[in-house]
This record gives structure tokens, sequence and C-alpha cells, in this order.
């Protein structure tokens, strides 16, 4: 069951087999279903997950109703909303099974025992939250500054992984584009030159 968490955490940094058993003992594994919530806008979020199965989306719905998808998580890739999380607020995001799903969570209460028990556990969440606002800020500029194309491309390309596993409608809703506007620029796409 920690085996991909294992390995997620030595692309990080090296610990101990000791130290992992330690830093894995307060996670707990959830299955969510297909279709099923793990977190629904206005709770507080009370864990930071690891997605050991699945596929799962994090998103929120605009003043008009649509879905706007922040990111996905498949496996070997973490997951929260880290405002709620962080600061014990309701969360204005939504985090949804898009297949059967394993995901291993951690309580902040134990994360904090963790931070003061395994210094090394700081060191590992501080990298990754780094890499996090890495990746967001590419994820901006990406959003800013580059075609819906481009942002297609750059998305198959980054995760081609990912893009079977979805439906357009969630690829659109990722890119911010409507899945019309995709099916287009798929089609245009595909064409020989």
């Amino acid at each position: 069951m920690y085996e991909l968490l294992r390995h997620n955490i030595d692309k990080h940094l090296n610990i101990s087999d000791e130290e992992f058993e330690q830093f894995a003992a307060p996670f707990y594994l959830q299955e969510v279903k297909k279709k099923q919530l793990l977190l629904r806008e206005g709770q507080v979020c009370k864990f930071e997950g690891f997605v050991n199965k699945g596929c799962l989306k994090v998103f929120y719905s605009d003043e008009n109703g649509f879905e706007r998808i922040l990111y996905f998580a498949i496996e070997d890739w973490w997951i929260t909303d880290i405002d709620s999380f962080t600061n014990n607020v309701p969360s204005i995001l939504n985090i949804e099974a898009l297949e059967d799903s394993e995901v291993l969570l951690i309580t902040q209460p134990y994360k904090q025992a963790l931070y003061e028990q395994l210094p090394v556990v700081e060191k590992l969440f501080r990298i990754m939250t780094q890499k996090t606002h890495v990746a967001l800020q590419r994820r901006m500029i990406s959003s800013l500054g580059k075609t819906a194309d481009e942002r297609y491309l750059e998305f198959v390309h980054k995760y081609p992984q990912l893009e079977q596993r979805l439906t357009q409608q969630q690829v659109a809703s990722y890119l911010g584009i409507s899945h019309e506007f995709l099916s287009k620029i798929r089609k245009k796409l595909s064409r020989p030159k």
C-alpha cells in the first residue's frame, strides 16, 4: 500500500526505512468511487492526500455554473485544497474521482506532529511546495501567453498518460476552452501538413 508513496518520497530526498515507517504511519487509505466527491465546496479540507490509484479532478464552479478544473491528480500525485487545509477555512473547491480511486490521507494534526518528530518531513513538504509553485507559475504563464492550440499541445506533451483517461469536456475545462473549440483544435492538428 505504501510502495508508491515511498517511491514518491525517494524522488525528493533520501530517508531511512525507519523514518519512512514513521512518516507513513499516520496516513490512512480512503477508497473513492467514480463520481464520488472526496471534498465538497463549503467543507473544510481536513486532509492532504497522495493518489495511490485512480484519477481525480480539483475544480470549482464559476458564477455561470461552468466547471473550471484547476488540476488533475493521478497515481503518484498529491491532492488537497491547500488554502482550506492550511487556513482551516471552508473550501471553494471540489475534489471528485474520475475513476475508482485510492488516496492515502493525512490530517493536519498528524502532519504537524511529523514536522516535530521528523525534521526531514518539513524539508520534504517544502521541496514539494516549491515544485507546486513552479508548476502553478508555468500554468499561469501558459494560460496568459499561449494560444489554445499551444496550450493543448503543451498539455498532451506534458501529460501523455493523462489525456487518454479524460473526456474531451474535462480537457477543455482544464484548458479554459469549450469542448467544441477543442474538437476544432484536434481536427486541425490531425490534418496532414
